[in-house]
């Protein structure tokens, strides 16, 4: 008898069910049909029948029992405060979970019903230009976000709106709209260009700009229709700031030389909460609205803003900079209010939790938490070096005397730094070693195994560390470094709020297990770790398929690599490979930003 090569779990499941379903019995007196239970667990749902799938169910079952099923299957989750793969924020201290409780129910959109929510958005985004310098004179719009995704998109919808307009002026054409950004950009900033009919022309990185946007290769891709440069503080690859201000003199230099004016979109999704408050702050050289040509300026505030996902904030520096086009006045709900987002409905509780943590933390309380993550994620990457088998990519734990050219060691300027606050004297001044001596960045450890160590122990691959990690409960991500540098993969730890020391002790002890472990076995075919993660793929009539598609092919899973480029897409930019036809070689950053 040979052997089934596939066996499917749920029709085993489904067929030994079967022979021990108690026929239904008629029901008595008054339960409606609905049997009485003791515990969740003494119901059919709980101990016979699994919770449909798929399609709606003709009866409900008890909500207690339906809710411990689902929490026990969500068990099987990993656990957030150990999922050092994403930016997004993991913890909300007391106060700030009865907040979004007590307004869980509010929606944003609602203006008239809901005023004093309105009222302190709009406090959140005067916060915010002011600590990003917003210039004497300038009247700062802007708006909150379900994430930094929409609030990128609508910058660049602005950028793209006003150039279309200066065009027109010109009686010139807008047929062929471009964006410049690195190839390091993450997803959200492709998507704006696919989605919106503009042109990608996404600029290869190196090691010597460290791994993110050259300056150098924007002067040679930008063109009369070039809408705008993103420029990132903080790439999701290492944790480095983009040279904001050199991409500014750049383009200063080009309109000189061309009369054509190129503005600057930041995407700050995790900086724009660092920058401000360490420090370390941007390195010396101005990245925010102290620059005239930056236009606008998104953030995420379900990152380093410290409040629960669902939230991003987008502010021009001036109105001038937001099309009127953009803005939709709406007479809803018994009032008249200004739209000029991409979502209508959208929840106002994180909104709540941002002024919260704004007002309860302050500057000082902010510049402590991003001090503390920074000189977390410092010892992280000074252990992981001294054990002689890892190298870091990130530089955030080198002296400022060690920079490479694209982050020239300064004194911090006072542009680096945020907007004083009306009592900051010498208060904030560090009493042991801070930021300000170390290279500026993201609290981003970003590593990889030495050269040497790959030498005399080729079959440990890091793969399958970060597997062997997983199994520890730890997530951290192995991936490749973006096309130009795509033979080099790196595994990434976030070090966010909730990273204590002590957690990071039990971090570091883990991988040095892991390692020893693999160094002290010969070689092993571990390859099927990564294969079991690709497993059946669910049809959207409700049946389950073999995740074969044409050819018989693996189907991959959803967001298991990120989307190729659109046709046309990138293929002006000058000074990039055959290597930028495939944007990402496989691993899981796509999914961790």
């Amino acid at each position: 008898m040979s052997l089934a090569r596939h066996v499917d779990p749920e029709d085993i499941i489904h067929h030994l069910q079967a022979h021990h379903i108690t026929p239904k019995q008629p029901s008595s007196g008054n339960s409606g049909g609905q049997s009485a239970h003791l515990t969740p667990f003494s119901t059919p749902y709980a101990s016979q029948r699994e919770i449909p799938k798929y399609r709606i169910p003709q009866d409900g079952a008890p909500g207690d029992t339906v809710y411990e099923m689902l929490k026990d299957e969500l068990d099987l989750d990993g656990r957030p405060n150990l999922n050092l793969a994403s930016f997004v924020d993991t913890y909300l201290e007391e106060n700030a979970q009865k907040l979004m409780v007590e307004n869980m129910g509010k929606n944003l959109a609602d203006n008239d019903e809901y005023p004093a929510l309105v009222s302190l958005s709009n406090r959140c985004v005067s916060i915010l230009a002011h600590l990003w310098g917003v210039q004497k004179g300038e009247k700062a719009v802007g708006s909150p976000t379900v994430g930094s995704s929409e609030a990128i998109h609508l910058g660049g919808l602005a950028m793209k709106r006003r150039w279309q307009a200066r065009r027109r002026a010109e009686g010139k054409d807008t047929l062929r709209p471009n964006i410049i950004m690195g190839a390091n950009a993450q997803v959200a900033l492709e998507k704006f260009a696919r989605y919106f009919e503009v042109e990608a022309r996404i600029l290869p990185v190196s090691k010597e700009s460290n791994y993110c946007l050259d300056p150098r290769l924007v002067k040679e891709n930008v063109d009369e229709n070039t809408i705008g440069v993103f420029v990132i503080m903080g790439s999701t690859y290492t944790g480095h700031f983009e040279p904001v201000e050199e991409v500014s003199k750049v383009l200063d230099e080009v309109e000189k030389e061309t009369g054509v004016s190129v503005p600057i979109h930041v995407d700050a999704a995790s900086g724009g909460f660092v920058a401000p408050f360490t420090y370390a702050g941007a390195g010396g050289p101005k990245w925010n609205f102290e620059l005239p040509r930056v236009h606008s300026i998104n953030t995420s505030g379900h990152k380093y803003g410290l409040v629960a996902p669902g939230l991003g904030w987008i502010i021009w520096r001036d109105q001038s900079y937001l099309p009127k086009e953009l803005i939709f006045e709406l007479h809803y709900l018994g009032g008249t209010e200004e739209s000029y987002t991409l979502n209508f409905s959208r929840p106002g509780a994180q909104v709540v939790v941002q002024y919260y943590n704004l007002i309860h933390l302050g500057f000082a309380g902010y510049r402590e938490v991003m001090e503390n993550c920074l000189a977390n994620a410092r010892i992280l990457s000074k252990s992981l070096e001294a054990t002689g088998w890892y190298t870091c990519l990130s530089d955030i734990h080198r002296p400022r005397d060690n920079n490479i050219k694209f982050n020239n060691p300064r004194q911090p300027s006072s542009s680096s730094a945020a907007v004083p606050h009306e009592d900051d004297d010498n208060d904030y001044e560090a009493e042991t070693e801070t930021s300000a001596s170390y290279t500026p960045g993201l609290p981003v450890v970003a590593f990889r195994l030495s050269d040497e160590f790959q030498a005399q122990y080729p079959h440990v691959k890091q793969e399958t560390i970060s597997l062997l990690l997983r199994a520890r409960q730890w997530i951290i991500p192995n991936y490749a470094l973006p096309p130009g540098e795509a033979s080099t993969e790196i595994l990434r730890v976030v070090v966010r709020e909730s990273m204590s020391f002590d957690l990071l002790d039990r971090l570091v002890t883990d991988i040095v297990q892991v390692t020893e472990t693999l160094m002290e076995n010969e070689e092993q075919d571990l390859g099927i770790l990564t294969r079991q993660r690709k497993g059946p793929v669910v049809a959207t009539d409700g049946k389950k398929g073999r995740g074969e598609g044409k050819g018989g092919e693996a189907t991959k899973e959803k967001g298991e690599q990120r989307p190729g480029k659109a046709d046309g897409v990138g293929e002006k930019v000058k000074g990039l490979g055959k290597e930028a036809k495939k944007r990402m070689e496989d691993g899981i950053h796509r999914s961790v930003c």
